[in-house]
């Protein structure tokens, strides 16, 4: 099984409630169940994108703001999310991005011109899903593909920081 780029967009309240399930239950089981509209899997694309973007020095700011939309912030207190109900623990555990920060990612993505960003992307798919680290195997069109997930995203975080919610991210 791939690994995969996982979102959750949750209110406040309910990481309380998770948080005091994992305190009470046994096994710590947070009890994490949000709604399948409020889940999104980019797979691979945005770290296609990341790396794409690094190998072009695109602007550092553009390269952080994707970055910290894919990793979450590292002071967000969601160590309840570290279980195997919520992710397979391959990689690091879930983070947080709460509603002020995720407002801001929101902001931010809305002023990225996605097609500046790919305007150099090679025109052979092989090529570009090299230079995306995907390989030589991808099938597809690669700016497509890392559009189709950037405007997911940018879509996510938006509807996400309008109903002032939490974005948690973690890799499963």
């Amino acid at each position: 099984m791939a690994l995969t780029q996982q979102f959750a967009r949750v209110t406040s309240e309910y990481l309380d409630r998770c948080r005091a399930l994992a305190l009470t239950s046994s096994g710590a089981s947070p009890g994490w169940d949000p709604p399948d509209g409020d889940l999104l899997d980019t797979g691979w694309a945005l770290w296609g994108l990341l790396r794409y973007c690094r190998s072009t020095g695109a602007d550092p700011e553009v390269i952080a703001l994707l970055d910290r939309a894919v990793s979450g912030d590292p002071d967000g207190n969601v160590g309840f999310l570290d279980h195997d109900e919520v992710y397979d623990g391959f990689g690091d555990p879930p983070r947080l991005l709460a509603p002020a920060a995720v407002a801001d990612i929101a902001t931010a993505l809305d002023r990225v011109e996605l097609g500046d960003l790919l305007a150099d992307m090679p025109v052979s798919t092989e090529v570009a899903a090299v230079r995306c680290g995907f390989g030589a195997g991808f099938d597809g069109d690669v700016r497509e593909h890392l559009t189709e997930h950037f405007v997911a995203v940018r879509e996510f975080y938006r509807t996400a920081a309008h109903h002032t919610q939490c974005v948690v991210t973690w890799v499963d």
